[in-house]
């Protein structure tokens, strides 16, 4: 998930380190995920992000930001970017970038979009618009690597299947987590909901009852997390206890 970098925030008091790529996959037909060695990475709570920097042969320079995929494991950060075709950045990421090659990443960034499975108890809600998964799902496997018990659901919305991210996770028995997938152009054979935006019915059924008070996290385009936002407050959420991250591509 990539966001344009802003100067002047958290990230620029941090120091930029290097980033060696050693290993990648792909994750749907235009993502992949990246897998980094950051040697003095202090680790990282679900949910934060990074900022990228790259620079050229001519010292030509442009940084993005992206969301942080895995649970935090000693020097490991892994990075799905999804391709942007006009995009500056993520191109290079997904079709370029070899094992091997050295990159410079800054962070982590962020500290009102995490979860933090030592002070959270409450039930969670995890909304998904396209890759706004990336995030939510360094918080799913967090959860599942400390052998958490907090009850989570997800409410994952895709354009179709084969866009679909972290398809071997999502497969995996995890217990107290619960997934529901929406589809809004086209679903698979005999899926039982139609292709379609997310709706208030949509939210109830893969969601949990306000009166839960769960913690929301809700993640993807600004069109999704306005529109997904908003129906949850409809449905009776507190609005203190929703937290959104948006998402597009750089400028």
């Amino acid at each position: 998930m990539a966001r344009a970098a802003v100067p002047g925030r958290l990230g620029a008091r941090l120091r930029w380190l290097e980033a060696r790529l050693t290993g990648r996959h792909d994750e749907s037909d235009t993502a992949r995920t990246l897998v980094f060695d950051v040697p003095g990475w202090p680790g990282h709570l679900p949910g934060q992000h990074v900022d990228v920097r790259l620079t050229a042969e001519d010292g030509y320079s442009t940084q993005r930001s992206y969301s942080i995929a895995n649970a935090s494991d000693g020097e490991r950060v892994e990075l799905t970017v999804e391709r942007i075709d006009d995009g500056e950045v993520s191109p290079y990421l997904v079709d370029v970038l070899e094992v091997g090659d050295v990159i410079e990443l800054r962070g982590p960034v962020g500290g009102w979009f995490v979860w933090r499975p030592d002070e959270q108890k409450d039930p969670v809600l995890l909304v998904a618009g396209g890759s706004g998964l990336v995030p939510l799902m360094a918080m799913i496997r967090t959860r599942r690597t400390l052998g958490n018990r907090v009850p989570f659901r997800l409410v994952y919305s895709l354009r179709a299947p084969r866009s679909q991210l972290f398809v071997p996770d999502l497969r995996t028995a995890d217990p107290g987590l619960d997934k529901t997938f929406l589809y809004s152009r086209s679903a698979p054979e005999g899926w039982p909901r139609p292709p379609g935006r997310i709706t208030a019915n949509d939210l109830s059924a893969g969601g949990w009852p306000p009166d839960f008070e769960p913690a929301c996290y809700v993640c993807g385009s600004t069109g999704f997390v306005e529109t997904a936002a908003g129906l949850l407050v409809t449905l009776g959420h507190d609005p203190r206890r929703i937290r959104t991250e948006r998402f597009g591509p750089g400028g």
